[in-house]
């Protein structure tokens, strides 16, 4: 296929069966403007081939570096969307080169399939440990708490009631962080227990 410069026009030339044809770009699958551009192109070169020619003018050397360059450039472009090795023809100088279709990108290569996450097993919760811990920690705080309360209730009552606001107080921001540690929750847990189960006494024996 070989880019020419005829009457104001491109054409692109080719041979076959039939001997050689001469067609316009825009009967070829070429990319959006590209047909557009080389008949543009090739207007600008019969003026410059004509300008050249006139006895009365100088030869405008930059006019036809320009027109060259400009007609490489088109003749890339058509190698690459006909994927075709295209012969340009320099209007100008009358200089011919083979234009070489861009090589293909080569296939991307599959990436490697992930391996499936191995899902890890639950750690189940140790009812019977976790249980026996709350059930003995329970035990303690409600002998503390029942002992404290009686031994300060026999001098006042009050006194007995601002103790058990004072050790509540100060073991509920512990026991509050320790509900979500694995190990510390049941301990929490029996602390909790174990504080209603006294206050629940007390009030009983307050009761009688």
């Amino acid at each position: 296929m070989e880019l020419r410069v005829q009457d104001g026009r491109a054409v692109l030339a080719g041979r076959d069966d039939a001997g050689e044809r001469e067609v316009d770009p825009h009967t070829l699958p070429l990319g959006a403007g590209l047909a557009e551009a080389l008949h543009e192109w090739a207007k600008v070169a019969a003026a410059v081939v004509r300008s050249d020619a006139s006895p009365d003018a100088s030869p405008d050397d930059t006019a036809g570096e320009l027109v060259a360059l400009r007609g490489r450039q088109l003749a890339s472009r058509v190698a690459a969307d006909m994927g075709a090795p295209v012969a340009y023809t320099d209007p100008v100088t009358g200089e011919k080169h083979i234009i070489e279709a861009p090589a293909l990108p080569p296939d991307p290569e599959p990436e490697p399939e992930e391996a499936p996450e191995t899902e890890v097993p639950q750690e189940q919760t140790p009812w019977g440990t976790g249980l026996t811990v709350s059930l003995f920690t329970a035990a303690v705080v409600t002998f503390m708490v029942v002992t404290l309360s009686l031994g300060l209730g026999e001098t006042s009552q009050w006194l007995a009631l601002v103790a058990n606001v004072l050790v509540v107080g100060g073991i509920a921001p512990s026991v509050w962080l320790a509900r979500k540690v694995m190990v510390w929750r049941w301990v929490a847990y029996g602390v909790v227990a174990g504080v209603l189960i006294a206050w629940f006494a007390l009030i009983l024996t307050l009761l009688e």
